[in-house]
């Protein structure tokens, strides 16, 4: 049975109250890559009555907001599975037209700022009752934050949404702490005891917490008035949330009171992350939405396996680390291929895993060899500005699960479909098993720049590896007669790239390498990341050296415009793709017939 989302729902479960409600900004599709339904169904396995109010209205007289009315313990609040900001604006800040989150792709089911809004009702009508907010959105705004949308700093979403307690990073864990804290009504005490959790204080709490284990960041006025303030509370923070183990709280006041951040759990255990993924999923959208059009996000992971969590590439611009963390927790082998099992078997199922895949495909079962140096660790990433000498980077286990999982019944083909990090290689035989038996024509992979300054300021791999891998990919094809294409990412206007950089980059990749265009990505500066800090300050944090900075739209259409050219000899000007969307490189297609561009693009 799904969870239940209205109240016909709960009655025909025989059930007269319910102990926690989650509201989300996503559809309900009860499956383990949503995390509304994760939340509900480790819940419901611990034996508290969970229900699930999917994208509330929140325009008209609030019904959906009371419908199901007060739970005994809390409301659990998430924006959905992406930032809101993210899912509603493009990087040159234009409104969206669709949400592949909603049944149909239909835009505008949810609010700005997802989180925030729904707090404010929940506590507006229910005053009383704890209002408890986890998933991406609350925890890279936890602590104050840069906001790309609004071009200023933001405040803890503590104070701003009035939220009781904030569940930072993967919350499996913590919410069943705190479920069990409130079994007998809000109990703050035991609340602030529990690690991986945000809430507001007043300055006597935080007088009597202890001093060797407590660090005072410069408050959100004085980040306000000091960029450079920011910019140090972003480095403590990082390094903090990097460790395998620490015991430090973070405190940083906003006006009167202070945001009060507990240590981070433990990375979860294979047991604990093979009951998250083993919970009785129906494996599909509520039926509520039947009718209502296909939910793209739903129809791109349905037939695809999740085999690990974390990421320890650490880079700039993205929020994976921040969010999962940087130790890899990985599957056992027998919750993933019980995975397979029931992907094989669902009714629509045509024979191919869309997906084998995690952050970085190819960290599954990766960590460091001596687990006490990984405890003494501070870096952000293990493989910039090199790889850590410690790191265990065999790809012998992933492999092992690769041929295991071709060997199930019913499977013609299982593709490795996310990005993969080809810094891990050295000389395993990973590419050329992933290129013969996991490709489905085009493998993915993202070098994101081509000059080494920028690359640095991304905490990405010097350009040449991707040009070996680029030959070693063209090397295999020949070997095996496949005529696949190498799918490369770039970013434009990352901090410290100046318009001679897209040139060069543009020279390297559209001419020397001869890749053509169809798909790039303009940089957009999300809460909590490097890439933020630095777009917002203007320097490094950690070294405190100036960085350029693309800042207006013009500047950042200039930068794209270097992705586009006209025909084999000539690439295009800057101002030749104002209109253009995103856009991916492929390798080895012919070239648009000369003026072919012009029709499609306004003049310079």
């Amino acid at each position: 049975m799904f969870l239940p989302t209205s109240i016909k729902e709960v009655r025909e479960r025989g059930w007269d109250y319910l102990d926690v409600i989650l509201f989300t900004g996503d559809a309900y599709i009860d499956h383990p890559a949503f995390g509304a339904a994760v939340i509900g169904r480790l819940l419901e396995a611990e034996g508290y009555r969970v229900a699930i109010v999917p994208q509330p209205n929140w325009r008209d007289d609030l019904r959906d907001f009371t419908k199901l009315g007060a739970p005994r313990l809390f409301f659990g609040v998430s924006g959905g599975a992406m930032d809101s900001m993210v899912n509603h604006y493009t990087a040159n800040l234009r409104l969206r037209s669709d949400d592949a989150y909603t049944a149909g792709g239909k835009a505008g089911f949810r609010p700005d700022r997802t989180v925030t809004t729904y707090c404010r009702i929940l506590k507006r009508l229910f005053p009383h009752v704890p209002v408890v907010a986890g998933g991406i959105e609350a925890s890279l705004r936890r602590l104050t934050h840069y906001d790309y949308w609004s071009d200023s700093l933001h405040p803890s979403i503590l104070a701003d949404s009035g939220v009781d307690l904030v569940i930072y990073g993967m919350g499996e864990r913590v919410v069943q702490q705190v479920a069990r804290a409130m079994r007998n009504g809000y109990n703050a005490k035991l609340l602030r005891k529990l690690r991986q959790v945000a809430f507001m204080a007043d300055g006597d709490y935080v007088a009597r917490l202890d001093s060797a284990t407590t660090v005072h960041l410069a408050s959100y006025e004085e980040c306000c008035r000091d960029k450079y303030a920011f910019g140090r509370n972003f480095v403590v923070e990082e390094r903090l949330s990097n460790c395998m183990e620490t015991d430090t709280t973070l405190v940083e006041a906003v006006g009167d009171r202070y945001v009060v951040v507990t240590p981070p759990n433990t990375t979860l255990t294979t047991e604990e992350l093979d009951h998250s993924f083993d919970l009785p999923y129906e494996r599909a959208p509520h039926p509520r939405y039947e009718g209502r059009g296909a939910i793209p996000a739903w129809e791109m992971i349905k037939h695809s396996i999740n085999i690990h969590r974390g990421c320890f590439g650490g880079c700039s611009f993205c929020t994976i680390s921040a969010h999962q963390g940087k130790f890899v927790n990985s599957r056992s082998e027998r919750s993933i291929l019980a995975e397979v099992e029931k992907v094989v078997h669902m009714p629509d199922f045509r024979g191919y895993i869309s997906d084998i895949g995690a952050p970085s495909a190819n960290m599954y079962g990766m960590g460091g060899r001596d687990k006490e140096l990984c405890r003494r660790c501070r870096r952000p990433s293990c493989l910039h500005p090199k790889r850590c000498p410690n790191l265990d980077n065999d790809h012998s286990r992933l492999l092992a699960l690769y041929r295991r999982i071709r060997e199930v019944k019913g499977l013609k083909k299982a593709f490795v479909s996310s990005g993969i990090r080809y810094d891990l290689f050295d000389d395993s035989p990973y590419l050329e098993e992933v290129v013969v038996h996991h490709t489905s024509g085009r493998l993915k992979v993202a070098p994101e720049h081509t000059e080494d300054h920028v690359l640095a300021l991304m905490r990405k791999p010097p350009f040449a590896l991707f040009e070996r891998l680029n030959r070693d990919f063209h090397r295999i094809c020949a070997d095996n007669g496949l005529r696949y294409q190498l799918i490369p990412y770039f970013i434009s206007s990352h901090p410290g790239c100046r318009e001679c950089d897209m040139q060069a980059l543009s020279e390297k990749v559209l001419g020397r390498l001869h890749f053509d265009l169809e798909q790039v990505q303009d940089l957009t500066p999300t809460p909590m990341t490097l890439s933020s800090v630095m777009f917002y300050t203007g320097e490094d944090p950690y070294t405190g050296k100036p960085v350029y900075v693309a800042r207006t739209q013009e500047d950042k259409r200039r930068q794209k415009a270097y992705f586009f050219r006209r025909d084999d000899s000539r690439r295009s000007r800057p101002g030749d793709a104002h209109r253009a969307g995103s856009r991916t490189l492929t390798s080895k297609r012919p070239a648009p017939k000369r003026g072919a561009a012009r029709k499609n693009n306004p003049k310079p």
